[in-house]
């Protein structure tokens, strides 16, 4: 049987993450409290994150940029967008 949160992100009820997806005390708040599909839009932002901003995971400064922006996409009303970014037409 699947594990269920309450999904602060999407405000219901949902299936919770097989385990911690990240380190640390942000990541066990995210494990406690967002859903799988809420998991999901975050990695979507975070992709358009890096791409927009040229990011690199391995960049220190970079890492905690995306740090910021996880906890303000989950816990403080969503991550910003770039300025100027227009979402890819399929």
């Amino acid at each position: 049987m699947s594990r269920m949160v309450q999904c602060v992100k999407l405000g219901k009820q949902a299936e919770g993450l097989e385990r911690q997806p990240y380190p640390g005390e942000l990541g066990k708040r995210i494990f406690d409290n967002v859903s799988k599909e809420a998991w999901g839009l975050w990695l979507r932002q975070q992709t358009m994150l890096i791409n927009e901003y040229r990011l690199s995971p391995i960049n220190p400064k970079h890492r905690e940029m995306l740090e910021q922006e996880m906890e303000k996409f989950f816990f403080s009303g969503g991550s910003t967008r770039p300025e100027g970014y227009v979402p890819p037409t399929r």
